[in-house]
């Protein structure tokens, strides 16, 4: 978290991992990490990771979500926790990110959003674990 604003960014892939009966482990680290972020309000993602999370959910999961599921997952757990929407601003950093760093778009963009909220961590299972970017610094949840 930073120590500023206490505020922190979750990835697609730990809600994805929140789902995963595969991964017991990453499955119940991944659901602590989302109830942190509820509970202390100090969790944000945005709008990029509400739409990859909710197609992965309906179409790709092993037993994916139904609609109604869906549904309750985002109005419960996905909007309270949305703060950063689409913007030229936050689409012209993710592209000096993404030249900056070599990341892909997609991934530079969750960056963005990640300085756009003010937060000191974001946690992601596919990005550098240890690296800054600007006042941000990447922390793989599951690394052990």
């Amino acid at each position: 978290m930073s120590p500023e604003t206490g505020k922190f960014f979750l990835d697609t892939n730990i809600f994805v991992y929140a789902f995963d009966p595969g991964s017991p482990t990453k499955r119940t680290m991944a659901n602590d990490l989302i109830a942190e972020a509820l509970a202390k309000r100090g969790g944000v993602i945005s709008y990029q990771v509400v739409q990859e999370f909710l197609n992965v959910a309906t179409r790709k999961f092993v037993k994916p979500l139904f609609a109604a599921e869906a549904h309750l997952y985002l109005n419960r757990v996905l909007m309270p926790l949305c703060e950063i929407y689409p913007s030229a601003s936050l689409y012209s950093h993710a592209l000096s990110i993404a030249d900056d760093t070599g990341y892909s778009f997609y991934d530079a963009l969750v960056v963005s959003a990640a300085l756009a909220a003010d937060c000191g961590i974001l946690w992601s299972e596919d990005l550098q674990h240890g690296r800054r970017i600007d006042r941000v610094e990447i922390r793989n949840p599951f690394r052990r």
